[in-house]
């Protein structure tokens, strides 16, 4: 690890693992985090570690090429990550999680595939935008990443089907607030499932999407 930069980066990745591992939002060695540096290469969660384990020196660093530079083998699902990164240049950081009620919801039948969460509070909205639906894929495989490619860079955050949540953001701190609040939302619909909702309205979400400029294609 190389640069103040790098180490402030690395650290705080691992200081984020550790509290999404503490609060039960990723279990085992489940998830994955990224984020990129100013200078374009990545550092990466490494795979078959858990986030609440995760030290600098275990993060794996990547050339802006998806190359390995140093440190542990990354993610299995590195692919995922890196078609964000490629498809939304504005992407600094990327976090996956297997967080149980956004599983949870993954599960359910009829989602909208262009907008997997109903509007019942305002924050999903505001930070996440529309959330795809992306089919089951084995873990690790590298069709994730295509699929996410093929979105073209219109979503923010996807939902893999009978697998879980990805969120992608501009800063690592603003990537984990989002994966907070996808959970958050989709523990509120878990909860309420079955039952008569007020959803927002059309008119809401509108004002919404202006007054917070949220992607909204």
């Amino acid at each position: 690890m190389t640069g103040a930069g790098a180490e402030a980066l690395a650290q705080a990745l691992c200081d984020h693992g550790a509290s999404l591992f503490r609060r039960g939002l990723t279990g085992g060695s489940s998830g994955n985090i990224s984020a990129r540096l100013a200078d374009g290469r990545f550092l990466v969660s490494p795979t078959g570690l858990s986030l609440g384990a995760m030290t600098p020196a275990d993060l794996a660093m990547l050339a802006p090429d998806g190359s390995h530079l140093a440190g542990r083998k990354p993610s299995k699902e590195w692919p995922l990550h890196a078609a964000f990164y490629a498809t939304r240049p504005q992407t600094g950081a990327v976090v996956h999680l297997h967080s149980t009620h956004a599983t949870a919801w993954s599960l359910m039948e009829g989602l909208d595939p262009g907008n997997v969460l109903p509007p019942i509070t305002p924050y999903a909205i505001m930070r996440l935008g529309k959330v795809a639906l992306l089919p089951f894929f084995v873990p690790g495989d590298p069709a994730m990443g295509e699929a996410v490619r093929a979105l073209n860079g219109r979503h923010a955050a996807v939902l893999l089907a009978n697998h879980g949540p990805v969120v992608a953001a501009p800063t690592l701190d603003a990537a984990v607030d989002g994966m907070e609040e996808f959970e958050e939302t989709a523990r509120l619909l878990v909860l309420t499932q079955g039952q008569p909702r007020r959803l927002l309205t059309e008119a809401e979400v509108a004002a919404l999407v202006a007054r917070y400029d949220v992607e909204w294609d």
